[in-house]
Order: C-alpha cells, then structure tokens, then sequence
C-alpha cells in the first residue's frame, strides 16, 4: 500500500464491479455454507460508557451464539460519519471476510435508509449515510444493495432512536449465521440513489502538496491525506527537509522513517502504516506541539535548495 489508502479513492461512492446483482448464498465464505456462522467486525461511536455494545452483542449472541464480534473501535466522535467510515476504511483490509456492522448514525429516527450491501468481501450493514461507502469501494464494490424493512428482521420497539440494536444487529446476525438471504432483508436499492462519503483530495499548488488533516491516533499521530507519491510530485524525499503550513505558521520538518531518527520532542513527517503521510512528534503530540486535529488544513512543501554561484570580484 505504498500509495496510500486514500490515493485510491477520488470521490468514494459505492463502486459497481458487476452488472448482474448475485445471491447472499455466493458471497458465503465456505465455513458458513457448513453451518460455521461467519465473524462479525463491529464499529460504533456508542462508546464504553453506557450498555449499548453489550446490548449489540447480546441481540447478535441470541440470534447465534455461535457468532464471533470483532470490535474494531467504540470511540469514534459522537455522529462522526467521517471519522466512523475512515476507521472502516483503515481497518477493512485486516479484517476477516464475513459481515461488517457499522452505527455512527446521526440521521437515526429520521427517513434515511437502513442498508445491508454484499460485495466478495462478504457483507456490509448499517445506515445509508456515507459511512460504509469508502470500505465498500476498497473491497471491490457492492454487487446487491438493499433496504432492511423486513419487520421479521427487526427487534420491535416503542422508539425509533437505537436501531443498532433493533435494526442492525438482528440483520447482521442472520446474514453471518446464514439464516437469512440478503434479498430477504428488504428491496434492493438502486447504486446511484445511496448516499456516497466525498474524501478531500489533495491539491498540488506551485510545488506545494495543500491537504487536510483525516485522523489524530491515541499517540497525536496526525494522518494527512497527502501521499508520498503527491511529495514525490513536487520534489520530496525522504531523508530531505519539509515545510508543513498550518494557517499561516510554517515548521520546518524533517521527512524520516524511525521516530528515533530525531531527538525528544522534534516533529516530523512520515509515512504512516496506512501508507499516508502523517506529522508526529518523539515522545510528544502533533496535535498538541502543531495545533492541528481532523478536518483542518495543512500542506506540505518540499525544501528546495538553490546553489548559489560564486562570482570572482571584477579587476580594479
């Protein structure tokens, strides 16, 4: 992934990789098919606070108990769609095939769709907002997509404000036990009518690489989503100085492999283990020693040096 995760998504809508829509039953992993209910990845920004993740587990757990829940993450900002699809996003290439549930949903209780989308990867459940969008086009696409109405495939409740519990996990688990064929779950749902993720993509200007902030990690690692490629476009190289322009402050930053390549408390710039460009900071914060955070601007300029020529002084 040299190229980064982002480079390969321009506007990141739900790409179609075939014509014809194929049935739940051959996106199965072969453990499945043998009665092996398929791994469930599980996102949300419920948090760890309140019961809402045990609860998802328990409606999952009393559909099969047989069905493993991978957490991905909990703590995703309170109706962050982007923050939710971009950790989707990151962690889809680890995961295993089977079914991914994602509930960061803001538009919950309004007319926005529940969707269930099968792509080879295997399944991908959760509101039609944009957040499984990025993922669903790093795997491929989605062949079927549909909307969960089925009533025998929901969890009924006096109010309409939890449909990760009510909605989504039922639907997830009888797609990973094989209970349920995708087509059952509700009509299916035009690929140009569900709602796309647009990522910002990075703009070259006048030897200068201009992008945004995507990510700050547990550690104050800053992920941009520049590339080494769009660096190496205007004249970066590792091992060579860098410019990073926050507003209208300018750091000089070195571009190194190892965090040990520079002392305590220096920033610097790297390539990420998402293969993005990332500011970090030895023993310290690049949030905290840059002022920076998700959604703000940044760019990033090569050093360049001029040679100077040396004139002999004229005859007197």
């Amino acid at each position: 992934m040299s190229g980064g995760i982002i480079a390969c998504l321009t506007a990141a809508d739900l790409a179609v990789v075939a014509a014809h829509p194929r049935s739940a039953r051959e996106h199965r992993s072969a453990s499945s098919l043998v009665g092996v209910p398929e791994p469930i990845s599980f996102l949300s920004d419920f948090g760890h606070n309140d019961e809402f993740v045990g609860v998802v587990h328990g409606v999952i757990a009393r559909i099969d108990p047989d069905i493993r829940v991978l957490d991905i993450v909990h703590e995703i900002p309170p109706g962050d769609v982007r923050a939710g699809a971009l950790a989707l996003l990151r962690a889809i290439q680890y995961l295993p095939n089977g079914v991914a549930l994602g509930v960061v949903d803001p538009g919950v209780g309004t007319g926005r769709k529940a969707m269930a989308a099968a792509t080879e990867w295997g399944y991908f459940v959760g509101p039609d907002n944009g957040l499984l969008a990025p993922a669903v086009a790093m795997v491929g696409g989605a062949d079927l997509i549909v909307s969960i109405e089925d009533p025998q495939f929901r969890i009924p409740s006096e109010g309409t404000t939890f449909d990760g519990r009510d909605v989504f996990a039922p639907a997830a688990a009888v797609l990973a036990a094989g209970q349920a064929d995708i087509t059952d779950l509700g009509p299916q749902i035009a690929h140009d009518k569900v709602i796309p993720l647009m990522l910002p993509l990075v703009e070259p200007a006048s030897g200068t690489a201009v992008g945004e902030i995507l990510w700050v990690d547990h550690f104050g690692n800053a992920q941009t989503n520049i590339t080494p490629a769009d660096l190496a476009a205007i004249g970066g190289e590792e091992g060579g100085e860098l410019t990073l322009g926050v507003g209208a402050s300018r750091h000089q930053l070195p571009w190194v492999t190892p965090h040990g390549d520079v002392a305590d408390g220096v920033g610097l710039v790297h390539v990420d283990s998402y293969g993005q460009m990332a500011i970090g900071v030895r023993g310290g914060r690049a949030d905290d020693l840059f002022a920076i955070q998700a959604g703000v601007a940044v760019s990033l300029s090569a050093e360049r040096r001029v040679p100077v020529e040396l004139q002999s002084a004229p005859p007197t």
